[in-house]
Order: structure tokens, then C-alpha cells, then sequence
């Protein structure tokens, strides 16, 4: 998978789904090379799990302008609870030291934007910004079921007919920074509630990068590890396991430690002046799970014989209307 279902304990009576990350995305906005349209879903097989966002949580999109790890830039995503079947998101920007804080700052740069629960695409426009949030089909593709099976894949995709809650922001690419070549990443957190008086304290729930990093090389708590960590410490703490993981598809130990040095951190590499998909940035229509696997198994495996959806839109928020 992507990153379904890896955030910690979401399988337990207290997990989650909420902000459970699925998949992110960055592409530079088809038909406008000034814009860039950056998604964060969440909340796999949707409404099975929940049917909202989280109102005691927080989405975050961050940008690495400078490739030191650490984000200078970060999209924060706030909901109301649910009252009378709706919901609102307020839109932040944060930039400089508070971009890595923990906590719901920065400017306002969208306000009581509607939350879709509907086949309707509610969608916002203010200022150079557009946003949408709600009820969208998975634009994921993978035949999961061959991958459980010991990489005995034939093309079904398990997600063909799977819905998330998605999260859409158009911004002009300047409010990336004056550097194309940045690093995405995302961040869910949850409220601990209101420790000093002041604003809510939140702590690490979730979080993705590239595709596949934190389902395929990690196992058992090693996943609750890698969501509690920042981009600084990925290889301090998990180099060597995926080294590991890529000699045992038979690569040298040089070889292993090349791939995992690009492979980690785990941050989406992405030139907003390019129209190029991923490794740049990543398209809904981007075979993520092809290029993995040829990578990590060493070209043993080249694809699971699945293809991209037919429901994705030409327009914003790009996402299908749910299933």
C-alpha cells in the first residue's frame, strides 16, 4: 500500500482512521506552470472506519525549501466538529522556526471553507488560493491482495472501488518559496487538549512522504517509530534496516546504502517548475507502485499489473466524486 492503515493503534478500539494518511501528492496545476496543487488523503475505506474529519486533530502539508530536512513553510488544516451534518476548515500558512512547531499558527489564508460529504465538490476560493475538503474515491491503484500473497500479483486492484476523505490546496508556487526544488512531506497530529491556559498542545500522529516507505520497510512498532519521528532522525534510526531489506533483494551493501540514502528521509522531492511526475513530485496518475517495486526488489519485479483509475477529474479538486 501507499500508507493506508499504518498510523499507530488505528486497528485498535482506540486507533484513528480520522488521520490515518493514505497518500500525498504534489504536481504542478495542469494548464497553469504557476501553480501547484498539493493533496493529503486520509482516512482509509472510508466511511467504514469514520465518516469525518477530525475535529481534535490537525492536517499539515510541510515544505523543505533549503533539503535540510526540516520544514520552512507548512499548510495547516483545522475542522470544526460536525453540527447539523457540517463541517468547516480553516486554512494556515506558517513559515521560519514556527513551520516545525506542534501547534495550530500561522496566517489565515482560507476560512470557513465547507467540508464535502456528498458527491458535490465544495470547493473555496480566496485569494490566490483554492481548497477543497471531503468524501472522495481512492485514487490509489495497487493489487494489494498479490502483495500479501508473497508478491503473487494479477492485476486486481483492491482499491478500485474505495473511497478516502481527501484533502485538495491549489497555491500559486510562490508560496512554496523562490526555490523550485523543494521536499513535501505530511503530518497528522492529535489535541492532548489545553495543558497551560493557552492554545491546544497536539502530539505526532501520522505521517508520508514518498509512497510505500513506511508499509514496505517497516514492520511491528517499527511503523509507530517512524510516524513519531521527523525527516532528521530517518536515517539515524532506520538506515540500516533498509539496507537490510534492499541486500536482501540482492543488491550490494554499497548499492543498499545508495538507495536507502535517497529513499531517506522520507520526503517527497519536488521541482514546481516541472511538469515531470515522480519521482518529481507525484501525479494521481503516477504507477508509484511499478517504479517501487523494480527498485526495491532489484528489477525481479517490475509491476503488479494494475493501472491508473478512470474517475479522476480534469479539474480541481482532481479527485473522483465517491463511490
Amino acid at each position: 500500500m501507499a500508507d493506508h492503515l499504518d498510523a499507530p493503534g488505528l486497528m485498535s478500539p482506540n486507533g484513528n482512521a480520522k488521520t490515518d494518511i493514505t497518500d500525498i501528492y504534489a504536481f504542478q496545476k495542469p494548464g497553469d506552470p504557476d501553480s501547484s496543487i498539493l493533496i493529503l488523503n486520509v482516512n482509509p475505506l472510508a466511511p467504514t472506519l469514520a465518516n469525518e474529519f477530525e475535529s481534535n486533530g490537525l492536517y499539515q502539508l510541510k515544505i523543505d525549501t533549503d533539503a535540510d530536512g526540516l520544514a520552512e513553510i507548512t499548510f495547516r488544516i483545522a475542522f470544526t466538529p460536525v453540527s447539523n451534518g457540517q463541517q468547516w476548515a480553516t486554512v494556515r500558512r506558517d513559515t521560519g522556526n514556527r513551520a516545525n512547531d506542534d501547534q495550530n499558527t500561522g496566517e489565515v489564508i482560507i476560512s470557513n471553507a465547507p467540508v464535502s460529504f456528498g458527491s458535490e465538490a465544495l470547493v473555496t476560493k480566496q485569494g490566490p488560493y483554492k481548497f477543497f475538503a471531503g468524501f472522495r474515491s481512492d485514487p490509489f491503484f495497487f493489487d494489494l491482495i498479490g502483495f500479501l500473497h508473497n508478491f503473487q500479483f494479477t492485476g486486481s486492484d483492491f482499491f478500485i472501488d474505495k473511497n478516502v476523505f481527501g484533502i485538495v490546496l491549489e497555491v500559486p508556487n510562490h508560496a512554496l518559496g523562490s526555490n523550485p526544488k523543494i521536499g513535501v512531506w505530511a503530518r497528522t497530529l492529535l489535541s492532548t487538549g489545553d495543558a497551560d491556559g493557552g492554545a491546544d498542545d497536539y502530539t505526532k500522529d501520522d505521517r508520508m512522504g514518498r509512497p510505500a516507505i513506511n508499509t514496505v520497510f517497516n514492520h511491528g512498532n517499527a511503523k509507530n517509530v517512524f510516524n513519531s519521528i521527523d525527516p532528521p532522525q530517518d536515517r539515524a534510526l532506520f538506515e540500516a534496516s533498509f539496507e537490510s531489506t534492499l541486500e536482501s533483494f540482492g543488491y550490494t551493501a554499497d548499492q543498499a546504502d545508495a538507495i536507502a540514502d535517497i529513499l531517506l528521509p522520507d520526503i517527497l522531492t519536488y521541482d514546481y517548475s516541472s511538469s515531470a511526475g515522480y519521482l518529481n513530485g507525484r501525479r494521481l496518475t503516477d504507477d508509484v507502485i511499478d517504479i517501487s517495486l523494480t527498485l526495491v526488489t532489484n528489477g525481479q519485479i517490475t509491476t503488479d499489473h494494475v493501472g491508473p483509475h478512470t474517475d479522476y477529474l480534469r479539474h480541481f479538486p482532481y479527485l473522483g466524486q465517491p463511490h
